[in-house]
């Protein structure tokens, strides 16, 4: 099996990002986010405080920054001609200054564009900007990028489509897995493993890397068992699962980078009537959104078509969190599926729906499928049941 996306795929990105750069004047382009890299030029690292950098000129040359234990890898793992490093972070000279020489050798300077004005401060890192070292104005070009990113290639389409089949392998083996007695670690642990080791026998050498040794498919609940389902984002805790809990799931699954998302409402045991009634609005709130959900409408209809139907059913004080996001290659991408959003739907976005209706005293209700938007309507790429009775939990 052969999965992935193509050099040409990746080429085209560029020239497109060339182009803006040119339009705008820039010298040259400098990327610090590892998504934005990974989406230009598929190369993946690992984020820390060690700054990365990928600087293309206005000619099309391009230079990728790391640190020097990063080159002997880069070298094996990549197509990159031009490979600069620096020794160390924060070192004896900084490596936004040793940058700053690579640039002005690319002929970078003056006016670039960059995501943003320095490497970003995560994990301690601490450093003069961009614009300080080059002496340059520095021209935001991630709100181009993320406009690039919005709409999906059958390449990328394909890759999340593949993401949401792992999610429903591994969920249905957390739902055999979680049972009375049993806690959300051991449960959500075996899951994870079993699926990601079934994963790796099928895709094999087509499994694109990722960063860490732990990373694969993962399965869980995030702490969101019994009456803490009604928080939307709660965290886990390794509760012990009883009789009578309502269980809202989660569900990821990278391929080459490329998510999509799954999550499930469930019950341990007999569902009370209170219990089966938010469920079934749940559901049907999830319906609307679904066919609210299709090119030429913004995110905002959506989100208040969902909300319509939340208010005909005097169930606002049940709301907690709108519609739903963009995913891909990252799990929350822009835009979001929200009335403060009015960003207009065209074919190619893939989204989450997930409308939860949440009750304090009885639990939290929510399913997230992830679509993509087709010419006209949308196209449910996650597939794991959705009825009540499909989701019980034997007790």
């Amino acid at each position: 099996m052969s999965i992935g996306l193509s050099p040409g795929e990746f080429g085209a990105r560029r020239e497109r990002l060339l182009e803006h750069v040119r339009g705008r004047g820039l010298t040259g382009c400098v990327l610090f986010d590892e998504h934005y890299i990974r989406y230009f030029t598929n190369f993946g690292f690992l984020a820390t405080e060690r700054p990365v950098a990928l600087a293309v000129g206005v000619s099309g040359d391009m230079a990728v920054f790391v640190p020097e234990f990063e080159v002997e890898r880069v070298r094996a793992e990549t197509v990159f001609e031009r490979i600069e490093s620096y020794p160390e972070y924060p070192g004896i000279e900084h490596p936004m200054r040793i940058l700053q020489r690579v640039l002005a050798d690319m002929g970078i300077g003056g006016a670039i564009g960059a995501d943003q004005d320095g490497y970003p401060g995560i994990l301690g890192y601490q450093g003069p900007q961009l614009s300080e070292v080059t002496e340059s104005r520095v021209d935001p070009v991630a709100p181009f990028v993320e406009s690039l990113m919005v709409r999906k290639s059958e390449a990328e389409v394909a890759l999340i489509r593949e993401s949401a089949r792992w999610c429903g392998h591994a969920h249905r083996l957390l739902q055999e897995s979680s049972r009375p007695g049993v806690t959300e670690a051991e449960a959500s642990l075996r899951a994870g493993h079993e699926a990601t080791l079934a994963m790796l026998d099928t895709l094999g050498s087509s499994y694109g890397g990722q960063l860490a040794s732990s990373d694969g498919v993962s399965a869980g609940y995030r702490g969101q068992i019994g009456l803490r389902s009604s928080w939307a984002h709660a965290i886990a805790h390794n509760i012990v699962f009883r009789e009578g809990d309502v269980l809202v799931t989660e569900t990821s699954a990278p391929i080459w980078g490329y998510n999509a998302e799954l999550e499930r409402a469930m019950i341990i045991g007999e569902p009370t009537g209170e219990m089966r009634r938010l469920f079934d609005h749940m559901v049907a709130a999830q319906q609307t959104a679904f066919a609210a959900l299709r090119p030429g409408v913004t995110c905002a209809d959506v989100d208040s078509a969902m909300l319509g139907y939340f208010e005909a059913n005097d169930l606002l004080p049940n709301w907690r969190q709108h519609t739903g996001h963009a995913i891909g290659l990252r799990n929350h991408e822009a835009p979001f599926l929200d009335v403060g959003d009015h960003t207009r739907i065209e074919p190619g976005m893939v989204f989450t729906i997930e409308p939860g209706v949440y009750a304090s005293e009885v639990g939290g209700f929510r399913h997230s499928d992830t679509v993509v938007v087709t010419d006209d309507g949308i196209d449910v790429l996650t597939d794991y049941p959705r009825d009540l009775e499909s989701l019980i939990i034997p007790a």
